[in-house]
């Protein structure tokens, strides 16, 4: 839906605020230029109305910081008013290339600094905005999103950390366990796919791809992520097949159980073009692995995507894997922080979200309906077709 349609049809909730937290400055300020752009577009007999104030503006992010005591302690600081605003709250708290200093020493801000500065942002602004909604694109603790043994519960906790501070939506990429929102049943809570996002990269940057079930395939790397591959398997007209990962349970390493082997399941692979479809990349170990056995089972170009690339062992075994020719290409989104050496690498390719972010603030902040926003199936169509009559 266009934002003139949204125009026709709803009201927006409160006037539009967006603050995006140090962690992801960067991409705030494209999700801000979209909307700044989209609302350019509208009809000025109607934004002009009083019902729809401070509607088209050059700026939405509103000035705010998180500065810190020498101890290390912080406080939020909003540098406007926001008051009777509905506020966006974006963060990413995988950007470990900040830093701050502790009696004088440099520390590098984890998820736990990130996690806390975007409270403090937030009981800043309780009490003065309307709504409060916060954009999470890696969602803090989500592989904590279960309890096995004597553990805590981080994901869950935190989530009801956040709606009883006074959010009412979180939105989130790709959560490596979408039931987790059954710890805050009562209030708004979404988790998007990136998959349109991942086809048009691999289309704009792979002009030679045959996609069809004789030609190409999708992975999962494990039977956590079988969903995402029977979607694009589904949606490209695809094969599907996965593997599992044999552990063992009799030991714990690096607070996990390792794994012994990955076993495969699916039809055959020889000479088909795959791809590996993952909510993230970690230390890249995993995928690395699973490359490798799909190239024993000779498998010909390998497609490695996900939602989130945190590469937190470095890319050395990437451009190992590549430079052998277990891995052709590496697909991930800005979502996250991104390293310049990442950017630099010829085989990788960066998925932009930041349009896809702003229709979705655009279109909550009119309380409309984002199902169609959440299924790119038709979208995903119409882009291939155009690619295939490209090759034609």
């Amino acid at each position: 839906m266009s934002n003139i349609e949204l125009l026709e049809k709803t009201l927006p909730a409160a006037p539009l605020k967006l603050i995006a937290m140090e962690s992801c400055r960067e991409l705030g300020q494209k999700v801000n230029d979209y909307i700044v752009s989209f609302r350019e577009n509208t009809i000025n007999e109607v934004s002009e109305s009083s019902l729809y104030v401070n509607y088209k503006s050059n700026n939405y992010l509103v000035d705010c910081c998180c500065p810190r005591f020498g101890t290390g302690e912080a406080k939020g600081l909003l540098k406007e008013t926001i008051r009777g605003t509905d506020l966006f709250i974006m963060t990413d708290v995988c950007n470990h290339n900040l830093t701050y200093t502790v009696n004088g020493h440099l520390n590098h801000m984890s998820p736990d600094d990130h996690f806390q500065d975007l409270k403090r942002i937030i009981s800043a602004a309780t009490g003065k905005a309307k709504r409060i909604n916060v954009i999470m694109p890696f969602l803090y603790e989500s592989r904590q999103h279960k309890r096995t043994k004597r553990e805590s519960l981080d994901c869950a906790i935190a989530l009801e950390e956040l709606t009883a501070m006074g959010v009412t939506n979180i939105i989130t990429f790709d959560a490596h366990d979408p039931r987790v929102q059954n710890a805050i049943p009562l209030s708004g809570f979404e988790t998007v796919s990136p998959t349109y996002q991942f086809i048009k990269g691999l289309l704009r940057n792979v002009k030679d791809l045959q996609i069809d079930a004789d030609h190409m395939m999708a992975i999962s790397p494990d039977e956590g992520g079988t969903n995402r591959a029977v979607y694009l398997a589904n949606v490209l007209g695809l094969d599907m097949g996965m593997f599992y990962k044999r552990r063992d349970y009799s030991t714990i390493v690096n607070g996990k159980n390792p794994i012994v082997a990955h076993e495969f399941l699916g039809d055959n692979i020889d000479g088909k073009d795959v791809i590996i479809i993952d909510d993230m990349i970690s230390s890249g170990e995993s995928m690395i692995d699973v490359a490798t056995e799909l190239k024993n089972r000779k498998a010909n170009r390998i497609f490695v995507v996900a939602t989130f690339g945190l590469f937190t062992n470095g890319l050395e075994k990437f451009d190992q894997a590549v430079a052998d020719g277990t891995i052709y290409k590496v697909v991930t989104t800005n979502l996250t922080y991104q390293t310049p050496e990442l950017l630099s690498k010829p085989y990788y390719i960066s998925c932009d979200m930041s349009k896809y972010i702003a229709y979705i603030i655009d279109t909550l902040n009119h309380d409309s309906s984002i199902s169609d926003l959440l299924n790119p199936y038709d979208r995903i169509q119409r882009l291939v077709a155009k690619y295939k009559a490209e090759q034609n």
